[in-house]
């Protein structure tokens, strides 16, 4: 199985790149961007060695189609998906800030809460909250937008408007988007049997207009349940059984690795990045509700994206 871990184009157009941590942005005729899906993954903001064949076209196809299923709450930059790894939109200012949204106390939030915490970003949590216990309505726990290398930070609402992170004005869009995103993609999550525990988005600016930007709902920015059990687990203390990439850095915690300096990733065999790709498109199945259909396997993958998007900005 093959994978894709760099790409370096020069598309009719382009006026930049940008290569983060997964993606390849590429920047064409100045307002639209090229986004390329790789297979790379990360995990403890660290690149792994070894890319997850299938992990983009998985990643790129789920985003799609949430953007889709979404477009009548919010604009959003999706212009068209000229390949299973691609999507072409629009070029947007983004928002310093990414707005996290929780239904449930869990992860990060629940560690800290665990720890006596009862704020976080502003948000005043209930006393005798359990982990994994739905709250009664969603929140919004915002954190800053960090440089590659460095962690977010968590914020609140009065700081973003105070430091004029974004206007009052604006953020109260931000926060309404937010709230009705979450809301669709928990409706879309119970058809499919699954809880929508917390996710994020990111927002930016065109012409004025705000969109909602890059992937939405997919299990690298969303953590889900599986409805199934969901009571029974809760009610005897038991964990949830999860669909996210939360098995990733299980693995890797559990091999001494926590993106701590002098720490060292351990070897990802062939047998590792197999089951981490079947994690993947199982995570597909479930998320999305059909099979996955992986591109030809036998393709140059570098070729075959040069020239579906080559095609389409003629």
């Amino acid at each position: 199985m093959k994978a894709l871990t760099a790409t370096e184009y020069n598309f009719p157009g382009q006026t930049k790149v940008y290569h983060g941590k997964v993606r390849d942005v590429y920047t064409v005729s100045g307002n639209r961007l090229v986004m390329v899906a790789s297979d790379r993954i990360s995990a403890f903001d660290v690149i792994l060695p070894k890319g997850i064949p299938f992990k983009g076209q998985i990643l790129n196809q789920i985003a799609a189609q949430f953007l889709d299923a979404t477009a009548d709450i919010c604009p959003n930059w999706k212009l068209a998906t000229p390949d299973p790894m691609v999507t072409v939109g629009v070029a947007c200012e983004g928002y310093p800030v990414e707005m996290i949204v929780r239904g449930y106390l869990c992860g990060s939030a629940w560690r800290a809460y665990k720890n006596g915490v009862r704020e976080i970003c502003g948000v005043k949590l209930p006393e005798g909250m359990r982990e994994n216990e739905r709250f009664p309505e969603p929140i919004i726990t915002p954190t800053t937008k960090a440089e590659i290398g460095e962690h977010d930070e968590d914020i609140s609402r009065e700081e973003i408007i105070a430091q004029g992170l974004v206007s009052e004005e604006e953020y109260r869009v931000l926060e309404q988007y937010t709230l009705a995103l979450f809301k669709r993609g928990t409706e879309i999550a119970a058809k499919r049997g699954l809880i929508l525990v917390d996710t994020k988005y990111e927002f930016g600016k065109c012409d004025g207009k705000i969109y909602l930007m890059d992937e939405i709902h997919t299990p690298d920015s969303s953590r889900y349940f599986y409805s199934e059990g969901y009571e029974e687990n809760f009610a005897a203390g038991q964990p949830q059984r999860q669909l996210s990439k939360e098995f990733v850095r299980e693995w890797l915690m559990e091999n001494g690795f926590q993106g701590k300096e002098g720490q060292q990733v351990p070897e990802m065999t062939d047998e590792v990045v197999a089951g981490i790709s079947a994690r993947y498109q199982e995570l597909y199945e479930n998320i999305v509700g059909e099979k996955f259909v992986p591109a030809a396997e036998d393709e140059d993958l570098l070729a075959r994206i040069e020239r579906n998007v080559t095609e389409y900005l003629k």
